[in-house]
């Protein structure tokens, strides 16, 4: 036997609409924290391994020159061949990098060399831009893996 259900009977009551907002909202103060953390942790992996390439293409450079580029002649000296000394005697056509990237906060890479903590020191400061920091503000650097 089929029932009918009379139109005033049809739809969600007040309560059960009320019950699903209630569990959305329980939901997403557990999820959002979670999924807007992302972009930051993507950035510091983006960081992260610009850093690595960087520091790549410098040990190429060094193959080809005995030498890594001054901190004066900086990673430019990646991507176009320097024009200060020392002179970079067998520069790679086309250079060790297609171009020198930002970091992901839109910030130069500080280069040194001699490093501090190494043969050379690659640095993003993060996203404030400034030496030091803790989370999304902390350095991300070629020594700190």
């Amino acid at each position: 036997m089929h029932t009918q259900q009379s139109p005033k009977n049809a739809g969600f009551t007040l309560m059960e609409l009320l019950v699903v907002v209630v569990i959305l909202g329980v939901l997403a103060t557990f999820v959002a924290p979670k999924f807007f953390s992302q972009p930051e942790k993507a950035r510091r992996t983006t960081a992260e391994l610009q850093v690595k390439k960087i520091a790549e293409a410098l040990e190429m450079y060094k193959l080809d020159n005995r030498k890594y580029p001054t901190t004066d002649q900086g990673l430019k000296a990646l991507v176009e061949k320097p024009t200060s000394g020392p002179e970079a005697e067998n520069w790679q056509k086309g250079g060790y990098m297609p171009n020198m990237p930002k970091d992901p906060w839109g910030n130069d890479y500080v280069y040194l060399q001699p490093g501090v903590h190494g043969d050379f020191d690659i640095i993003s400061y993060g996203a404030d831009g400034k030496k030091g920091g803790t989370d999304e503000n902390a350095d991300v650097t070629s020594w700190k893996k």
